[in-house]
């Protein structure tokens, strides 16, 4: 791997915003709903990898809902003694993390072939995750419309310079309850902001304003419930999950993109896939195989294994396991505190396409500094 700088010439200074000046750059020089490289895969065999299915998201579904289940019961059954304490844990994660993929694959509506299974999960998730459904539906279609592309993409995680304290709290969902919390308030008083507005139609805004409105009801009973019983045990089980289950998520969700290329039109550069243990492959649902999901979205989750076997030939090499990605990626984002142009190049294979070097107004440096 080598770190490399952008030529920053003609760019203006990273705007985060999706209205400011990185937003016009990009509209300008065509970065924005750019046309990706894709590895090429037979026709046939696409369409086979994409067959959507109901049997392996039932399957999980189940699973999940038990384990929720579970997990709840025994922590009110142990509440009060040390012994909720590792119920709380697995519940925590199933809450507050593997919530996660199951609101990513089922709003991409790959995990079910039914569409009002998808719609079901999509919702429950999305409710556990304190996201409006209908406003992040058009956020993560943007992220992939314009993925990593500064003052496009709305979801981009850790941004330059990176904020360390900031990424820091969000192991522990702090940032949840900053920013999250008070956006659905704010969008329940039928406030959206000017990001929201860049990626929202304008006919589905009344939605994301009643969606929300619908979450603040249900939290706004949950903290009634707590007081009427005079007990912290029902904002245990619904809010809070977000501040002590969150960390498997933004364990493996941070991995995705940090440290890689931005302002690129080639997953390969700024897209991360990472070999993970099976559990938590089960509760990301394969989304450790990034690079051939933002490839391929509509590839469900369950045949990711299999579109990975079939294109690595055309891929980084995959990190090995979390650990090594995160000693890898750590250099790069502590030179980024100094120098925010600097990122990690992933090496290609010699049986891989090369990427595109040319890239409208600059050119991507081949060596390190």
């Amino acid at each position: 791997m080598t770190i490399a700088a952008f030529d920053t010439a003609k760019r203006p200074k990273r705007d985060y915003s999706l209205v400011g000046e990185s937003t016009r750059w990009a509209v300008e020089t065509g970065l924005a709903s750019a046309e990706w490289y894709h590895t090429e895969v037979p026709r046939k065999t696409m369409k086979e990898l994409m067959k959507r299915t109901d049997g392996p998201a039932i399957r999980d579904t189940v699973l999940w809902i038990a384990l929720i289940l579970g997990s709840a019961a025994g922590a009110i059954y142990f509440w009060g003694t040390w012994w909720c304490v590792p119920f709380f844990f697995v519940y925590g994660v199933l809450y507050g993390s593997s919530s996660d993929s199951r609101w990513h694959e089922c709003g991409h509506g790959t995990a079910f072939r039914t569409d009002w299974m998808n719609n079901v999960v999509y919702q429950i998730a999305s409710f556990m995750l304190m996201r409006n459904p209908v406003a992040w539906r058009w956020s993560h279609a943007r992220h992939h419309t314009d993925t990593i592309i500064v003052g496009r993409d709305a979801e981009i995680a850790v941004m330059r310079p990176p904020d360390l304290l900031r990424t820091g709290f969000a192991f522990v969902g702090i940032m949840d309850f900053r920013y999250a919390l008070p956006g659905l308030f704010r969008q329940a008083f039928g406030k959206l902001s000017d990001d929201e507005k860049s990626y929202i139609p304008e006919s589905e805004q009344p939605k994301a304003v009643a969606a929300a409105r619908w979450h603040v009801a249900m939290y706004i009973a949950t903290v009634v419930v707590a007081l009427y019983t005079w007990s912290f045990l029902p904002l245990m089980l619904i809010g809070t999950p977000r501040l002590y289950g969150m960390w498997h998520m933004v364990l493996t969700g941070l991995l995705q993109h940090i440290g890689l290329a931005d302002n690129v039109t080639d997953h390969r550069l700024n897209t991360r896939t990472v070999y993970m243990n099976p559990i938590s492959r089960w509760i990301y649902w394969n989304m450790n195989y990034h690079v051939e999901h933002h490839m391929f979205p509509m590839v469900p989750y369950h045949a990711l294994p299999k579109l990975h076997e079939l294109i690595k030939h055309d891929l980084p090499e995959a990190n090995p396991s979390m650990w090594h990605a995160y000693k890898e990626v750590w250099p790069v984002v502590k030179r980024q505190l100094k120098y925010e142009d600097h990122y990690l190049k992933r090496e290609l294979p010699p049986t891989a396409r090369p990427y595109r070097e040319e890239f409208h107004n600059f050119v991507l440096p081949t060596a390190a500094e």
